[in-house]
């Protein structure tokens, strides 16, 4: 792929996208932690507000996280041993062979994908493991009423998502791997909701931000009631993304 420049679609909600993400499973970070060759530091790409970087560190002496966005890092969830910084990521300034783990947590997509990989296998040490993953949807298996609300909304807001949005959808199937494949097994977010917090995290959405800039109007807040509908009686429901990852070596 062809560098491109940097563009920040999360600058102007920084705090939300921080709130109303689900969490990844500890699970994750655990058996990551294990396959690489040691635990003593991992690089965390695209790290936004240090989501994946505050839960890698609790397996690792240290986490070194990175963003494009100064105000996705100036946001960021503050810890003793995860050092924070401005960098792209294919430019991350760290020196060669300096980590033993690479983690990119729903970031991929922005990236210029070729150049990455090169400075990821520069910056891996000797059988270094490189994590990807992304996720879509949410299901909700006790209400698919919800599912299929949420599912309807996406399609409605297609026009607003950035056009690397597809790769999400496709499940970065588009992208190439130049490492050596390992499997981990299958992972998914879990998390137990109201109907007002699966509210904030699609007003996080940045195709919602873009529409609302270009039509004026919010374009949840039409469609609220149609969802508390779906949502139903229960207070709390619990909603899942399943992770797509692909995890290699170096």
């Amino acid at each position: 792929m062809t560098e491109r420049p940097f563009s920040d679609h999360f600058a102007s909600d920084s705090t939300g996208y921080a709130a109303f993400r689900p969490s990844y499973p500890a699970s994750l970070f655990k058996a990551l932690a294990n396959a690489a060759p040691t635990r003593t530091s991992a690089w965390d790409c695209g790290a936004g507000t240090g989501q994946a970087s505050v839960a890698l560190v609790e397996w690792l002496d240290e986490v070194l996280a990175t963003d494009a966005s100064a105000n996705q890092i100036a946001h960021a969830v503050a810890h003793p041993r995860v050092t924070y910084g401005v960098a792209r990521a294919e430019e991350s300034g760290l020196p060669d062979a300096s980590v033993s783990l690479i983690t990119v947590a729903q970031a991929l997509h922005w990236f210029d994908v070729d150049a990455f990989h090169a400075e990821a296998t520069r910056v891996l040490v000797k059988n270094g493991v490189i994590a990807e993953w992304t996720y879509g949807l949410m299901i909700v298996r006790s209400a698919p009423a919800v599912t299929r609300f949420v599912q309807d909304f996406d399609v409605a807001m297609h026009p607003y998502w950035p056009p690397e949005r597809r790769f999400v959808d496709r499940h970065y199937q588009d992208f190439a791997f130049p490492f050596s494949p390992i499997a981990l097994g299958d992972f998914a977010m879990h998390a137990e909701w109201t109907v007002e917090q699966l509210l904030g995290y699609l007003r996080t959405w940045s195709a919602v931000a873009r529409c609302r800039v270009h039509n004026g109007s919010d374009p949840i807040e039409p469609l609220v009631d149609a969802l508390r509908t779906a949502w139903g009686s229960e207070r709390i429901r619990e909603l899942q993304w399943p992770l797509t990852l692909r995890v290699g070596t170096k």
